[in-house]
């Protein structure tokens, strides 16, 4: 069932969801390019747990800042105000659960094949709202929380 597609600047390769898991998780390799930001955003209805295999991310998750390295990982509850980055010059490799399952829909319908296609907004915003994620800001915004850290 492994489909890779680009979002964000990242590669994201669904290696397990909703129809080999019965909804109970997803299960996403992350390749992101360094300067790839995701949008501050807002998971409603799912956690997130990232592990990290190789590069560096940072991850402003609430009132906290976290540089995770090889072997390191991080679990966002739900409902908390998050966005992940690579601000190093080397990419970065990890893996992401989901649970219960979701965020590969919105990757399987909104993924582009090239990571220099343009992303419909638009689409992405009513996906989002239709999983119950709330985006808080473009790429780049951080919680205000966070950046007092």
């Amino acid at each position: 069932m492994s489909q890779s597609l680009w979002l964000f600047g990242s590669r994201l390769t669904i290696i397990a969801d909703h129809t080999t898991t019965a909804g109970q998780y997803d299960l996403i390799e992350e390749y992101s390019l360094p300067g790839s930001q995701t949008p501050l955003h807002r998971h409603t209805r799912y956690s997130q747990q990232l592990y990290v295999l190789s590069g560096e991310f940072t991850v402003f998750a609430g009132e906290n800042k976290v540089v995770l390295s090889a072997g390191d990982n991080i679990l966002i509850p739900i409902g908390t105000p998050h966005m992940v980055a690579v601000f190093s010059d080397q990419p970065a490799h990890g893996l992401v659960i989901n649970a219960p399952s979701g965020p590969a829909r919105l990757i399987a319908e909104m993924g582009m094949r090239d990571e220099t296609e343009t992303l419909d907004m638009a689409l992405l915003a009513r996906i989002s709202a239709e999983m119950g994620d709330e985006t808080l800001g473009p790429p780049g915004t951080l919680p205000s929380a966070a950046t007092r850290t």
